[in-house]
């Protein structure tokens, strides 16, 4: 058994490489081999979002505050709020982050390929970011 106890780990802010915006990310589980679940608590402030990015073996989301957006590759940008769970499955393209007024926390879910859980992409431009709903 392993407790992580609250307050031990440190919050972090991701790096500009993968995100834009005012972001913060909180440990929540890395499984030691031969388990490969990864899990993170990430607050977007509002207009903050996620590069592009894919997961080797998918990602789920649980949108536990706030009201923001998500979007596969292709496809339109998606309102997703509190008490929503999203799944991108395997190397599906997207992106997710907060409104552009609103904040949005979620908990993001995905295994480890080979030590690997995501594949950074390009940055959302602002014209991808701000299209028609």
């Amino acid at each position: 058994m392993d407790i992580k106890r609250c307050g031990s780990r440190p919050s972090a802010k991701p790096s500009p490489d993968y995100f834009t915006g005012a972001v913060r990310q909180d440990p929540l589980i890395e499984t030691p081999e031969p388990a490969r679940l990864r899990a993170v608590s990430v607050t977007f402030e509002p207009g903050a979002r996620t590069a592009w990015h894919t997961h080797p073996l998918g990602q789920s989301l649980v949108v536990t505050s706030g009201c923001g957006w998500a979007q596969s590759w292709g496809g339109p940008v998606k309102e997703i709020r509190a008490g929503d769970v999203v799944w991108f499955g395997p190397g599906e393209k997207h992106w997710h982050g907060a409104g552009a007024t609103t904040a949005m926390t979620h908990i993001a879910l995905q295994e480890a390929l080979d030590g690997k859980a995501v594949d950074w992409l390009e940055h959302v431009s602002d014209e991808q970011y701000t299209a028609p709903r």
